[in-house]
């Protein structure tokens, strides 16, 4: 910082100050302009002139026209990306949702169409199974843990499977309910209930 000399004593954080004579209309817009920063008419100004000297703007002719053609440019931009973002869009439903919800569409008039339920063909115990239920007058105590053993592993599968049942609510038509089973699983017990 300089120091000014001003009758005979001097100011610490002072600089040098100059008069420029501009029309009363223009400083009276560049006052209300520079009590938007809350800084000083030369901070302010000095900022303006620095800022013209980096962008290489001229801020009485062509500075204006090519700030202009740059925000242009970067619009077109801008434009041509979000072309590019609606086309996917198109693109994913005609490809995706389209198809599906035409699909959706036709099984819906099918079902309603068709109004009759599927049947649901009723799993069969066989007979040979069911003879540990029915009482016998004497049953030698070997067999009665065979059966019961039997018995009490059939009751453990049969709670597995009852553990993998999940209700399934659908938008259209009636809940069901869903076996998550691996298909070697339901193979093998088909061929245990036969």
């Amino acid at each position: 910082m300089e120091k000014q000399s001003t009758n005979g004593r001097t100011k610490k954080g002072t600089s040098g100050y100059s008069n420029i004579t501009v029309k009363k209309e223009t400083a009276i817009r560049f006052r209300s302009y520079s009590k938007k920063f809350g800084k000083s008419h030369s901070e302010v100004l000095d900022g303006m002139i620095q800022y013209f000297k980096e962008n290489n703007l001229d801020p009485i002719g062509e500075g204006t026209k090519i700030i202009l053609d740059s925000i242009e440019k970067l619009e077109r931009q801008v434009m041509k990306k979000i072309d590019r973002l609606i086309a996917i869009i198109k693109n994913i439903e005609k490809t995706s949702i389209r198809p599906t919800y035409e699909m959706m569409l036709i099984l819906y008039e099918a079902y309603v169409k068709d109004g009759r339920k599927p049947k649901r063909e009723p799993v069969q115990i066989q007979e040979e199974r069911m003879d540990f239920l029915e009482p016998k007058n004497t049953v030698p105590k070997v067999e009665h843990d065979r059966l019961l053993h039997e018995y009490n592993e059939y009751k453990k599968r049969c709670n597995e499977i009852l553990d993998n049942v999940e209700k399934v609510e659908r938008m259209m038509g009636k809940p069901y309910l869903k076996i998550h089973m691996g298909i070697g699983d339901f193979e093998s017990l088909k061929y245990q209930l036969r």
